[in-house]
């Protein structure tokens, strides 16, 4: 059965942070932002409920499921940079996330990962890509993401990725997604960055 996609809003918050947490509980990249497995589990729903609030929801493009067990939120074209005035205000949420001690590290690895950040032409930035364990498998994924790679092949625009793991670029293939590199974070794991272009209409 076809999964119904939905645009989520504010109220789903605590719902949609709690599916992220549990989905990137293992996650190589958010386990070099934590690294502590008790802290990890303790702050993961409010850092990707601050995400959520404060970055993603205002865009208008997260999308999920009925029962909110996975989510896609995406940036539109030209909107995916940070201002200064938003890391400054986030910043107290990342020192609660990993520790004062910590912070240089993870401005220093994010501040990579903005550089090699291709703004040389406009995509859709697919920031965050979700399913809770227990439910992985079933095609939610594929299902949140499609309404906007649907929408890039209709209008002609790429779409851009990390890929913190590399056993889920098998995945992103799937869906037209390709490596264009490998970085490293700072004394931590790689990350992959996956380029698609807009695909034609099937024949």
């Amino acid at each position: 059965m076809e999964t119904t996609v939905e645009k989520a809003t504010a109220s789903d918050t605590p719902r949609l942070a709690q599916t992220l947490a549990n989905a990137f509980y293992d996650d190589p990249a958010i386990s070099w932002m934590v690294p502590d497995d008790e802290r990890r589990l303790r702050v993961g729903p409010f850092g990707f409920g601050t995400w959520l609030t404060k970055i993603y929801l205002p865009k208008a493009n997260v999308y999920t499921d009925p029962d909110r067990k996975a989510a896609a939120l995406w940036a539109p074209p030209g909107k995916w940079r940070m201002s200064v005035g938003l890391q400054l205000r986030l910043t107290p949420a990342i020192i609660r996330l990993t520790g004062l001690k910590r912070l240089p590290l993870i401005v220093k690895g994010l501040t990579m990962m903005d550089k090699a950040h291709p703004d040389d032409r406009p995509h859709w930035y697919l920031a965050v890509l979700g399913t809770d364990p227990e439910y992985q498998g079933k095609g939610l994924g594929s299902a949140v993401m499609s309404p906007i790679l649907e929408r890039c092949d209709a209008d002609g625009v790429g779409a851009y990725l990390e890929s913190s793991k590399e056993a889920n670029i098998p995945f992103y293939r799937r869906h037209g997604f390709e490596v264009t590199g490998e970085m490293r974070l700072p004394e931590g794991p790689p990350i992959w960055p996956m380029w698609r272009d807009p695909q034609p209409p099937a024949s």
